[in-house]
């Protein structure tokens, strides 16, 4: 994502086209896709000169949200948007009652420590894989993962600008 949306929380990428009639395959990174994809949204997009898009109609289709936004009426017409960001503002997005749901946005920034108390860096990015990955990047430089998982993370405290970590013999090895 560019520098001008950074504040901006991702609910999804265009992936590839579907079909001829301008339908696209979205990657959602969003926990409500039924609501943030409903027709009628309309979604602001990274780059912003690809948006803002009206979603048209909705549909799963094995297991794929398959998307076609107003004014994308072929195949080639898709595909041009294939890679774009979706994203909404902070202000949009509701509050969750789930005590151990954190959007991106919130994370972002946080000191991180392990149980012992030793510092270890500070969260720089959420990737959103096969699993959710937390980037640290530490005072030497060097960028470690951490998968977003309560085992490994046993403590998030946005308020206090902390997430306590509890590592893995090796996790936060730098390799040397």
């Amino acid at each position: 994502m560019t520098e001008a949306n950074d504040q901006r929380i991702v609910v999804g990428r265009i992936g590839r086209a579907h079909g001829v009639r301008g339908e696209l395959a979205i990657d959602v990174r969003t926990d409500d896709p039924d609501l943030r994809f409903a027709p009628g949204t309309v979604l602001a997009t990274d780059p912003a000169s690809t948006g803002p898009l009206t979603v048209e109609k909705a549909r799963w289709h094995s297991g794929r949200l398959l998307v076609r936004f107003a004014g994308v009426d072929d195949r080639t017409a898709a595909e041009n948007l294939r890679g774009t960001w979706l994203v909404v503002d902070p202000d949009d997005l509701y509050a969750s009652d789930d005590p151990d749901d954190f959007h991106d946005l919130e994370l972002i920034g946080l000191a991180v420590v392990t149980v012992a108390g030793e510092p270890v860096g500070t969260v720089t990015e959420v990737r959103h894989h096969a699993q959710d990955l937390l980037v640290i990047h530490r005072e030497t430089g060097e960028e470690v993962l951490v998968p977003f998982v309560a085992a490994l993370v046993p403590e998030v405290d946005v308020a206090g600008g902390r997430l306590v970590v509890d590592p893995p013999p090796g996790l936060l090895d730098d390799g040397s």
